[in-house]
């Protein structure tokens, strides 16, 4: 029947539409990541306003600090802190660069003229030193450059203040291995009187001024975050310009987004938090507030959050907070798509090949699928030995629709054919081929992955285009053996290009993305081959019924 070739057409372009869209480039535009040290009179790291909550209280810094960079290298991680506030304003990933053969690092994180993305935390309250009306607190520190040495599992950064009868800690704590980052406040109260803080933490970002979609690959900059009651929920910068958010939440979680990586603030789980964003001055932020402090005189208080800034790998992103493994973003198939890829990295842990691995997934989903698509064809072969009867009864009614109608339901039960025999099938195999593809799309192993010859990466399209080509030749393939029945000159004109239109559709996609199609198109070719030659032997005609 052709609607059930239409069918397939139509999903082949759905899918390939949705791919185009949702596939994003393996990095922004790489830009320069010198960063300007701070003077001292400079305030720009108490660019946005917490005045809704903070102290009305004038806060006095430290009069020995001065305003500085520090510097953190660890295995996996290379940050930059500004003493002042000991905020996050560059951060590169060693285990990352720009391209395949590129040496640069992958920078997530910078401060530029122009334009920022950098991490933030503080202590607001009634007494917190982090108040929006007066500069931030500046932190002394013992060293300025701090680098985790080959055999040390951990790097302890102190940042020291004082000020207000509050002694307090900044301490941040690296893991060798990890991209997590536990930032902890031990604050002592010196004074004779109750104080109050309450601790934030947000991450900043330029709206304006980043890396810009592209038709080919549209790049996601966002905010996310999770609630106790909403695991994943993406908040985007127009979002954040009509709506301030404000969600109250044990626990909780707030991100920020560009494909294959996330940053991301993780409050105390146990803790009753709120979510919030807000924009100003091309600035977007997305963060976490926690619950007031009351520290008593002589008593001492701490705080802690993490701290995640690297790749979206699923198992430590899961262990951190709940739902924030849905950063890998597989859509509303997610539960489709997370068995996938346990699938797909299993037998990548077997083969030691991302190539390998996807044929064999790929050989995998259509072997399991093989009764539903032999179900499939065998129906629309069926459909195809009854044209000849149709077009009887079509040119018989012609002039009389109401009749017609019944008699072709007479017709399909006198020959026991289901006419939607053929799209049942496809639809429920549909959404398993496209969680599959979703895998393919969001997982950051796959990123720089090589295959084998001139496939030297996954993520990129193939220098010489020879899949897609190899690609259209097993679509024209597939034509051939299940030709098309109809008669209209245009629409047989649009099917006849269609092999080379996807071709050249795909020389854009990723090679990984092109070499499942392509195995997907060749393990198509041999079960209809299968199929068709086991109906023939059974007296079923497979192909195409002459027409006039």
């Amino acid at each position: 029947m052709e609607s059930q070739r239409s069918f397939l057409v139509i999903g082949l372009a759905l899918v390939s539409f949705l791919l185009w869209q949702q596939w994003q480039t393996d990095q922004a535009p790489p830009a320069p990541t010198t960063v300007t040290q701070s003077s001292s009179n400079q305030n720009s790291s108490n660019a946005i306003d917490m005045s809704s909550t903070s102290s009305e209280q004038a806060v006095v810094s430290n009069t020995n600090a001065q305003a500085k960079v520090i510097n953190i290298s660890t295995d996996v991680l290379q940050l930059q802190i500004d003493n002042r506030g000991g905020d996050i304003i560059g951060l590169k990933l060693p285990k990352y660069t720009v391209s395949k053969d590129s040496d640069e690092l992958y920078t997530l994180m910078r401060k530029l003229p122009g334009f920022e993305f950098t991490a933030q935390s503080g202590l607001i309250g009634r007494d917190g030193p982090d108040d929006s009306r007066t500069p931030r607190p500046v932190y002394s520190t013992t060293a300025q450059n701090f680098s985790l040495a080959k055999g040390e599992q951990q790097l302890v950064v102190p940042l020291m203040y004082t000020a207000n009868g509050l002694s307090i800690e900044k301490r941040f704590t690296f893991t060798a291995g990890n991209y997590d980052v536990r930032v902890e406040y031990f604050i002592h109260n010196q004074s004779d009187e109750v104080k109050t803080v309450q601790p934030y933490q947000h991450l900043v970002q330029s709206i304006e001024g980043g890396a810009e979609s592209g038709l080919m690959m549209p790049i996601y900059r966002g905010g996310a975050y999770g609630t106790a009651k909403e695991r994943y929920t993406k908040y985007k910068f127009d979002d954040m310009k009509d709506e301030n958010l404000i969600k109250p939440t044990t626990g909780g979680w707030a991100a920020m987004l560009e494909h294959y990586f996330v940053s991301a603030w993780v409050p105390d789980q146990q803790a009753e938090n709120q979510i919030y964003s807000r924009v100003q001055n091309n600035l977007g932020v997305i963060g976490t507030k926690g619950p007031e402090i009351h520290i008593q005189p002589g008593a001492t208080a701490e705080i802690g959050s993490s701290f995640y800034a690297g790749p979206k790998t699923q198992d430590n992103l899961a262990k951190l907070a709940n739902g924030l493994d849905l950063t890998v973003d597989y859509g509303i198939l997610w539960f489709i798509s997370q068995p996938l890829f346990w699938l797909l990295t299993t037998i990548q842990g077997f083969v030691v090949n991302w190539g390998v691995a996807i044929i064999c997934i790929t050989l995998i989903v259509k072997g399991a699928m093989y009764p539903l698509t032999k179900i499939q064809y065998e129906s629309m072969a069926k459909m195809r030995n009854l044209k000849p009867k149709i077009d009887e009864l079509q040119a018989k009614f012609k002039d009389d629709k109401q009749k017609m109608g019944p008699a072709m339901m007479e017709l399909y039960r006198k020959e026991k054919v289901n006419p939607m025999g053929g799209c049942l099938p496809m639809i429920i195999q549909m959404p398993i081929f496209l969680a599959l593809y979703w895998v393919f799309v969001e997982s950051v192993e796959l990123r720089h992955a090589p295959f084998a010859l001139w496939i030297t990466d996954l993520s990129s399209q193939d220098p010489f285009y020879v899949l897609p080509v190899l690609f259209g030749i097993s679509m024209f393939m597939m034509q051939k053996l299940q030709p098309m029945t109809v008669t209209d000159p245009m629409q047989q004109k649009i099917m006849m290009w269609m092999p080379v239109a996807f071709s050249i559709f795909f020389l854009w996609f990723p090679s990984g993305l092109v070499l499942y199609w392509l195995v997907s198109n060749l393990i198509s070719l041999a079960q209809m081959l299968y199929i068709y030659r086991g109906m023939e032997k059974k007296g079923l005609h497979t192909k195409k019924a002459k027409t006039s």
